[in-house]
């Protein structure tokens, strides 16, 4: 079989494996671009993540002509496990949590929906009330808004945000000889991602890649120690190649399929330009995590 090139660097021919989720796909409008990206920002870092609990990331940033309220913008996703209806419920839960300590207390934002499908959340139940009674619910942007009186004056979020069914945990990795080759690459690899209409990258440039097996699991998922550069020579286990020293890993998930594929491969192309990167994978548990194998070999071939 052939080796794997991506612009002079070798890809393995591996899969990188991702599962199925449910998100909220949101906009987030402020009046200064200071508390728009708190709020942005704020609302899909935390806890970004746990298994179990939510993450989230920025799809876009937008411009006034591209929001319901004509003020500046950010389409943001957070995402849940996919698992019926209690698992609906706890996302429900967290995304309130993200809703209410990340946007509703940053001064001037409003949230409005973005994804129509069949499923909807209704934030009176936890996130309306904050209102303590004194909410209303109002037509405004041609929108059902909830109003909420607040110590700097009203918040509006839409009384109903829809919730889709994706594809969380794609991610490509970078084997790079110097931290500062893993920065770069990891960086245009994330940029790259930002041009992927319905993608996001959940950590940004992600320096800890987890595995499922531990020996702690009460404490969830721990390091990936076969992929740990300073345990080379220390570990009878060990992955890393010779001349290794940092290898950062690109999460990324989509409202569909296509999307995480697409973004794969844009993030593959980005950083396979950085000097220093000599070899490109992906992370996958032998099929323990999740039904969704995305083959590295199958995305060269929309080179």
């Amino acid at each position: 079989m052939a080796e794997l090139e991506l612009n002079g660097i070798p890809v393995e021919d591996t899969y990188c494996e991702a599962f199925d989720g449910i998100f909220v796909r949101m906009i987030i409008t402020a009046k200064r671009e200071r508390y728009l990206r708190r709020a942005a920002f704020g609302a899909t870092c935390l806890p970004s993540t746990v298994v179990g609990r939510t993450e989230g990331g920025v799809e876009a940033w937008l411009a006034e002509d591209e929001t319901p309220d004509g003020r500046m913008g950010a389409l943001v996703q957070v995402w849940g496990i996919a698992g019926g209806k209690k698992a609906l419920e706890k996302f429900e839960y967290e995304l309130s949590l993200r809703i209410r300590q990340g946007v509703l207390v940053v001064p001037t934002t409003r949230i409005f929906n973005a994804w129509h499908g069949e499923e909807y959340i209704d934030t009176m139940r936890r996130v309306g009330h904050c209102g303590d009674g004194y909410e209303s619910v109002e037509r405004r942007f041609g929108r059902e808004m909830i109003n909420v009186p607040l110590m700097m004056g009203e918040w509006l979020i839409e009384r109903r945000l829809g919730v889709g069914k994706g594809v969380a945990g794609g991610n490509v990795w970078f084997f790079a000889s110097s931290e500062d080759a893993a920065l770069e690459a990891g960086e245009r690899a994330v940029e790259a991602v930002a041009g992927v209409e319905g993608a996001v990258t959940t950590f940004d440039v992600c320096s800890a890649g987890s595995k499922v097996e531990t020996r702690y699991p009460e404490i969830g998922p721990t390091t990936n120690h076969p992929y740990c550069p300073t345990l080379r020579g220390k570990i009878p286990d060990s992955r890393v190649p010779e001349g290794v020293v940092s290898i950062p890993e690109v999460v990324i998930n989509g409202i569909s399929r296509e999307a995480v594929e697409q973004a794969m491969l844009a993030a593959m192309r980005a950083g396979s330009e950085v000097a220093g990167v000599v070899r490109i994978s992906a992370g996958n548990y032998g099929g323990k995590l999740g039904r969704h194998r995305i083959y590295l070999r199958e995305l060269l071939k929309r080179q």
